[in-house]
């Protein structure tokens, strides 16, 4: 394990540069997709459960699937992976940031109106603050997801430590597959914890600011 290590490490790291790239970018591309999307469906509640109805059929098909069907239109390697991956992750996104913007006392938004507040002033300075926490969390829950999946997307190409994986399954060595699965296993466990934190700072600052702009307006 260790001799491979010291041989190998410059792939390594090159693999698992390829794999957080594909995991940001799908991501990043995700959150500015469905942030949209909840706010155009956040006040119709058939609306909300038609596309949550959609997303949630797509999210079940197998990656496998998915990628299989997209290969034709899109070809091999990162921009399918991708697209793949922002397809699976909204289903996680769309429905957490709903239930953010949801959560959000309704008193709260009364009384910020109350005051003078422009609907952009109210969504920058009162929805987003108060909603962060839960999106932190369905952010952090869609990383975790797509570190897994994106595994899968060395079958085309797309590389990251899926290439690891799926090298070591091939030619039966199992010092390859354990460090494909001890890296993509750390990537999950550092993502999840440092998400894990920015998720409780910014839900003890919603509190606090909760607490000192409404609590002698409300």
């Amino acid at each position: 394990m260790i001799k491979y290590l010291f041989e190998n490490y410059s792939d390594m790291l090159t693999l698992l540069s390829q794999h957080i790239y594909l995991v940001a970018m799908s991501v990043l591309i995700s959150l500015l997709i469905a942030i949209p999307i909840v706010l155009i469906i956040f006040h119709s509640k058939i609306l909300s459960a038609i596309v949550l109805a959609l997303f949630g059929v797509l999210y079940s098909i197998p990656s496998l699937a998915m990628f299989a069907f997209l290969i034709p239109v899109l070809g091999l390697g990162e921009q399918t992976a991708i697209v793949v991956l922002i397809i699976y992750n909204q289903y996680i996104l769309v429905r957490n940031i709903l239930v953010a913007f949801q959560s959000i006392d309704p008193s709260i938004i009364e009384a910020a109106k109350g005051m003078g507040l422009s609907s952009m002033q109210l969504f920058i300075n009162i929805q987003i603050p108060l909603a962060l926490p839960i999106i932190l969390g369905g952010t952090r829950i869609a990383m975790v997801s797509t570190i897994g999946v994106a595994t899968i997307a060395a079958v085309i190409n797309a590389g990251g430590l899926g290439v690891m994986l799926f090298d070591g399954l091939r030619m039966n060595y199992l010092t390859k597959i354990l460090w494909g699965t001890i890296m993509s296993a750390g990537l999950s466990l550092i993502t999840n914890q440092v998400l894990l934190v920015l998720e409780k700072i910014a839900s003890q600052k919603a509190r606090g600011e909760c607490g000192s702009d409404f609590s002698g307006k409300i």
